[in-house]
C-alpha cells in the first residue's frame, strides 16, 4: 500500500530524476525531510537540488519566479498553505503575470499543505484553492486520490505556468492505494468517481473521500472530483 504523502514524495523524486532543471526549495525541506516528511531521503538522493530556504515565502517564491526566468522548473514547499499568503504578491503580481508580460514562461510548482486537522488552530489550517483559482495565470489542482496525488504532481512539473498544488493535510497518511498509477487523466478534464441521475457534484479533496463514502451507490448524484 502506499499513502497520499508518498504519492507526492515519489512524484518528486521521479521529477528530479528525469529533467536536471527540476529542484526542491523551502523551509526544512532538506536533511529534516519537510515538516510533513514529503521530501524525506531526498537530499541524500539528489545533492544540491533539495534546498533549505529562509523563513521568507516572499523570497523563496520570489526566488523561484527568477530561476524560472532562467529555465529551471522548481517545486516551492510551503510548510503550510497558510504561509503562502507572506508571498502573494510574488506569486499574483509576478509569477501569474509573467507569461502575459514578457512571453516568458514561469514553470514554477507552489504545494500547499491544506485543510483542517485537529489541533492545527487558526495559522495552520486555511484551504486558499478558491483564492487562487481567481487568479488568471495560474494553475489550481486538488488532487482528491492517491494516483491523483502522484500523476498530477508531475503534470504540475511540466506545465510551463505556475502551479498551485493543493494537498489536504488529513489525506496524507489516510488515504491509500495499492500502487502508483501508470495513466492518468489529463488536466482539465473531470473523472466521474459515480454515476447519477438527477444531479452533479464536483468534490475536492478531502471533500470527495467523504462524499463517496458516505452516499448509497445508487444515488442520483453524478460526481466529478475537480483536479486542475
Amino acid at each position: 500500500m502506499i499513502t497520499y504523502l508518498e504519492a507526492i514524495r515519489e512524484a518528486q523524486h521521479k521529477a528530479l530524476s528525469d529533467d536536471p532543471r527540476v529542484y526542491i526549495y523551502g523551509q526544512d525541506v532538506g536533511n529534516f525531510g519537510g515538516a510533513f516528511k514529503a521530501t524525506k531521503n531526498l537530499a541524500e538522493r539528489f545533492p544540491g537540488r533539495v534546498i533549505d530556504s529562509p523563513i521568507s515565502e516572499d523570497a523563496m517564491v520570489g526566488l523561484a519566479v527568477g530561476a524560472a526566468i532562467a529555465g529551471m522548473r522548481p517545486i516551492i514547499e510551503m510548510q503550510f498553505a497558510d504561509f503562502s499568503t507572506v508571498g502573494f504578491n510574488q506569486i499574483v503580481n509576478q509569477a501569474a503575470t509573467l507569461h502575459w508580460r514578457t512571453n516568458v514562461p514561469c514553470p514554477i510548482t507552489i504545494r500547499l499543505p491544506s485543510g483542517g486537522t485537529l489541533g492545527g488552530g487558526p495559522f495552520h489550517s486555511q484551504s486558499l484553492e478558491a483564492i487562487y483559482a481567481h487568479y488568471p495565470g495560474l494553475v489550481v489542482m486538488t488532487p482528491a486520490t492517491v494516483e491523483d496525488a502522484y500523476s498530477m504532481l508531475l503534470e504540475a512539473v511540466n506545465i510551463d505556468d505556475p502551479v498551485i498544488f493543493c494537498e489536504h493535510k488529513y489525506l496524507y497518511y489516510h488515504l491509500k492505494a495499492d500502487k502508483l498509477p501508470t495513466e492518468a487523466m489529463p488536466t482539465g478534464k473531470a473523472r466521474i468517481a459515480r454515476e447519477g441521475r438527477a444531479m452533479r457534484v464536483a468534490p475536492n479533496m478531502r471533500v470527495q473521500r467523504t462524499r463517496s463514502s458516505a452516499s448509497p451507490p445508487h444515488s442520483p448524484l453524478t460526481r466529478y472530483p475537480l483536479g486542475g
